[in-house]
């Protein structure tokens, strides 16, 4: 029987076929063939995520085949791609059509879709994660079906499909907010803990990205501010820290270093105050740990199983090698997280049951109510969204 292991090595599973889909047709015929055998159908982009999303012990499909921009419109500032397009890949597609991604995170080998169906995110108190940019999606149900949403047409699998667990069916394509292509210039630099807190409330909205890393065994934070500019590509690009050149160039940088992570984010007028109680959790209960903390922001959304649902937030990431036992640690960083109000990351670890993320999420019955109505059966539900379905 065939393996399959995430990015990290962490999510494995051993289903009983890896079906690699290179055709919108492949895909379909497929789908349809595993729900007349009973079969469980769960779909892979990069592997990047940290939750047990994918694993299960029926056919696991790799979209990544399922690749390329389809066709933009500059004047509406709309892009159609490919949903196994990794990130990466769409920088310069899109810069030839004159757009670029509103934002993007700082790792850029995910799958497009993927990452829409995680909400995954860059950092900017003005912008939103990517599935907030989703205008459209093309989606292979479990009946076979091929079915268009946006929100216009079948708008309520629409709302249900901007972050979507790979739970309603395989997305093919997606249609994306996009915007002209822009440049941007990158500032970094080392302060201490203590000189940083005091200036948090007026750093973070002073340029359009602002994140920082705290390293906990100096306790120094590495800053790094990016602002649009008018300013010429400067190649070969410098180091992460000082680079001038296309938004897809500046935004991602080089993260080798396998890791497992825990991220939640929690009201941004909270966040200087939750990571000050995490840096305190770290420096008397773990005091060993050398991987550091990052901070990040989000604008509110109006995606339904969004962290940023209808409030603006504040992202806080705990990280630990793949060869270390992460348990105690990340369990005690989410008892803080969760006495902050925070919500998990779809992509990344947390210990919650359906109750207890049902209680985060206003919209909770409604993306189930979408998703049990397309699949009644469950196929695409794996052990872990089975776990936290409601019952």
């Amino acid at each position: 029987m065939p393996n399959w292991s995430n990015w990290s090595g962490r999510q494995k599973a051993t289903p009983e076929a890896l079906h690699f889909a290179r055709s919108e047709a492949d895909a379909q015929a497929l789908v349809a063939k595993a729900a007349q055998l009973g079969r469980k159908v769960r779909v892979a982009g990069s592997g990047h995520s940290h939750a047990p999303l994918v694993p299960g012990e029926g056919v696991i499909v790799d979209t990544t085949g399922l690749a390329g921009l389809v066709g933009s419109n500059r004047e509406a500032r709309r892009a159609r791609v490919w949903a196994g397009t990794k990130i990466y890949a769409l920088g310069r597609p899109l810069h030839d059509a004159g757009l670029a991604l509103q934002n993007q995170g700082d790792i850029d080998r995910q799958a497009i879709g993927g990452a829409c169906a995680t909400g995954t995110h860059g950092t900017g108190t003005r912008l939103q994660s990517l599935s907030a940019a989703v205008t459209g999606a093309r989606i292979v149900l479990a009946s076979g079906d091929i079915v268009e949403c946006n929100a216009e047409t079948e708008s309520q699998l629409w709302q249900a499909a901007r972050l979507n667990l790979g739970a309603l069916g395989i997305v093919t394509q997606l249609e994306l907010q996009v915007r002209e292509a822009y440049r941007l210039q990158e500032q970094g630099w080392t302060t201490g803990f203590e000189e940083l807190l005091p200036q948090l409330t007026e750093l973070t909205p002073a340029t359009r990205h602002f994140e920082f890393f705290w390293y906990p065994q100096n306790d120094s934070a590495v800053i790094k501010t990016i602002e649009e500019t008018s300013a010429e590509p400067v190649y070969p690009l410098g180091e992460e820290g000082g680079r001038t050149g296309w938004s897809y160039e500046v935004l991602p940088n080089h993260r080798p270093h396998l890791h497992t992570e825990m991220e939640y984010s929690v009201p941004a007028e909270r966040g200087a105050d939750c990571l000050s109680e995490i840096r305190r959790l770290v420096q008397t209960q773990f005091p060993t740990v050398r991987w550091p903390v990052e901070y990040r922001t989000v604008a509110a959304d109006d995606v339904w199983l969004s962290s940023a649902y209808q409030r603006d937030t504040v992202t806080l990431s705990v990280h630990q090698d793949i060869g270390e036992d992460e348990t105690s640690y990340f369990r005690a960083c989410e008892e803080v997280f969760l006495a902050f109000d925070g919500r998990p990351h779809w992509g990344k670890v947390n210990y919650l049951d359906g109750d207890a993320l049902a209680a985060m999420h206003q919209r909770w019955q409604d993306w189930w109510a979408v998703r049990d109505q397309l699949d009644a059966d469950g196929v695409f539900l794996n052990a872990y969204l089975q776990r936290i379905r409601p019952g």
